[in-house]
């Protein structure tokens, strides 16, 4: 196996633009991520099990940051977890009164916010990503209005979401994803976190799993995935739903809110608010409440 990173450096924006193009491809790396070095600059890192194709490599640059980028390539020593090595350098994230820290960090922890504990995994969610942060913040806002008693996360990750839910909410979380390594990882987080008593995490692919119908109705759902699996998930989504149920729509870049706006309009929910962090759009969405 070899490692490729970028010998230019990166701002935050360009690490995980390239992190998320890559990810999205199945035959260029295993995992790809992206930390700071130090004066926020950033170096994008991709593990490769053959030899790494470069020239694909500097397409997808060309096509993603619009520009050139120089790549090394260096072999990897497989005694050395290079995806938690890659990530030690990440700073704690506050967002949404979260605190996400990794065990590097553990002396820096925030007794004023909520305490997660993540650390680096072959699965998404640090807390580090803008859709990551962005949900999290969503989720104080819809908590402002009113504790939801039945939640489900669709495409849980690292568990990140359910954790954060169950530790604020104290009510029970339904965690899904298509991954099963990513359910693995979820619910050794929440183990790590002390509240395993208040999340199920399990494999399903979209919403036809019969854990999350015969759970249903749910009156809280976050989903941080992208915005076409979204698209589809519409109808299933409000039948799933409360009638006065909030959902959290995140993984959708600006330019592809409208759509999937439009698409859960037809389904019945209409728009509460907008968040927006940097290219990406986080939904609060209710099956109530209509915004003139």
């Amino acid at each position: 196996m070899d490692q490729v990173s970028t010998s230019k450096h990166l701002t935050k924006q360009q690490a995980f633009a390239l992190v998320d193009a890559v990810s999205e491809r199945e035959d260029l790396a295993i995992t790809a991520s992206a930390y700071e070095k130090e004066n926020n600059i950033w170096i994008f890192e991709a593990t490769c099990e053959q030899k790494p194709d470069i020239e694909q490599f500097n397409q997808l640059v060309s096509e993603v940051l619009d520009g050139k980028v120089d790549f090394s390539i260096e072999p990897i020593d497989t005694d050395i977890d290079y995806v938690a090595k890659s990530l030690e350098g990440l700073k704690p994230v506050s967002a949404g009164g979260f605190y996400i820290y990794g065990s590097h960090n553990v002396d820096e922890i925030d007794d004023n916010l909520i305490s997660i504990k993540i650390d680096a995994a072959q699965a998404f969610g640090t807390g580090h990503h803008e859709t990551t942060t962005g949900c999290l913040e969503a989720i104080k806002i819809v908590l402002e209005q009113s504790i939801p008693q039945n939640i489900l996360d669709v495409g849980t990750g690292t568990g990140v979401l359910a954790i954060a839910l169950a530790k604020v909410t104290g009510n029970f979380v339904f965690a899904s994803d298509i991954d099963p390594l990513a359910v693995k990882i979820a619910q050794e987080n929440a183990k790590i976190n002390k509240i395993e008593e208040n999340i199920y995490c399990f494999e399903a692919t979209g919403l036809d799993h019969y854990t999350i119908n015969n759970d249903a109705p749910y009156d809280l759902i976050v989903a941080n995935i992208l915005a076409q699996p979204l698209i589809e998930l519409a109808p299933q989504m409000s039948k799933i739903a409360t009638p006065d149920a909030k959902i959290i729509l995140s993984g959708i870049l600006e330019e592809q809110a409208e759509e999937v706006i439009a698409v859960y309009f037809s389904a019945g929910f209409t728009l509460e608010e907008r968040l927006i962090k940097n290219e990406w759009a986080i939904l609060i969405l209710s099956k109530q409440h209509q915004k003139v």
